[in-house]
């Protein structure tokens, strides 16, 4: 895995774990949920549950994606490469549903899905 592949593999671990803060553990903040389209504290409320599950989903990612860089960076060049295309792949694979659900989301599927899908394409080129 090329270095340049290694940082946007790290890239996108971090906004991962960044998206978990926004979702699992800053999300009743006006400011936060607003982010999210949501308008009001109640709305809020009521999408709050599934926030906190969708956060813990993306720290899972990021976990991944960093355990892939770990791995790798110990001499585990295989192991750590699958792990961070796993993982790369399945942000990819959730920007894509995000874009599907409305085409509203387009730019947030596309911060969630190019530093990972870069990093695939790097790693597949090899």
């Amino acid at each position: 895995m090329s270095t340049v592949a290694q940082i946007l593999v790290a890239l996108a671990a971090l906004a991962h774990g960044a998206f978990f803060v926004l979702e699992s553990v800053v999300f009743s903040r006006p400011d936060v949920f607003r982010r999210f389209g949501l308008r009001t504290a109640e709305d809020a409320a009521l999408v709050q549950p599934m926030a906190y599950n969708q956060g813990f989903y993306n720290l899972f990612l990021a976990v991944g994606a960093v355990t892939g860089l770990v791995l790798h960076g110990a001499g585990q060049e295989t192991a750590g490469t699958t792990a961070a295309v796993f993982a790369c792949a399945c942000m990819v694979g959730a920007g894509l549903v995000l874009f599907s659900t409305d085409r509203r989301f387009l730019p947030a599927a596309a911060v969630q899905m190019l530093a990972p899908l870069l990093a695939i394409v790097l790693i597949a080129a090899g």
